[in-house]
């Protein structure tokens, strides 16, 4: 049975790409670069982590951001990484940097040395999205007091 190339869903990409940038500026706000902001992750079964957000760079169109994960389980595995760069003048967040992994082609042929998934970068994309609407959802800014 023959396969058929991977198409890139490249509506699907940029409607990711806009949706985290729109989730991205919730919980940055207006925050300058050099600093951050952590947020204690919920779940059904309990706390399980923090949310960082980092701000490395700023410049009138684009913003640079790591988003981290910090939880119980980091010294048995690594916890997510990634860098996000947002492009202001197009209202869209795209993942640069995954585990010190970069540059992330739209589409790459499967199988290859590097195991990447046909839509590798769309699915950075959607797990990035996954994981700012659950801090978005559930998450607890760490360093203001919570009320009563």
């Amino acid at each position: 049975m023959a396969r058929s190339a991977y198409v890139t869903d490249l509506k699907g990409l940029q409607g990711e790409c806009s949706a985290n940038y729109l989730r991205l500026m919730r919980l940055l706000g207006d925050m300058p670069a050099g600093e951050a902001r952590e947020f204690d992750l919920v779940g059904d079964h309990g706390r399980f982590g923090m949310l960082r957000l980092s701000v490395q760079e700023q410049a009138p169109y684009t913003t640079i951001v790591w988003v981290t994960q910090r939880g119980i389980m980091d010294a048995l595995i690594e916890p997510p990484c990634m860098r996000v760069h947002l492009y202001h003048d197009v209202r869209m967040a795209e993942v640069t940097d995954f585990q010190r992994e970069r540059h992330f082609h739209g589409r790459y042929r499967y199988p290859n040395v590097r195991m990447h998934q046909p839509d590798e970068k769309l699915q950075l994309n959607r797990f990035l999205g996954e994981w700012l609407a659950h801090g978005l959802a559930h998450g607890h800014v760490a360093d203001l007091p919570q009320l009563p």
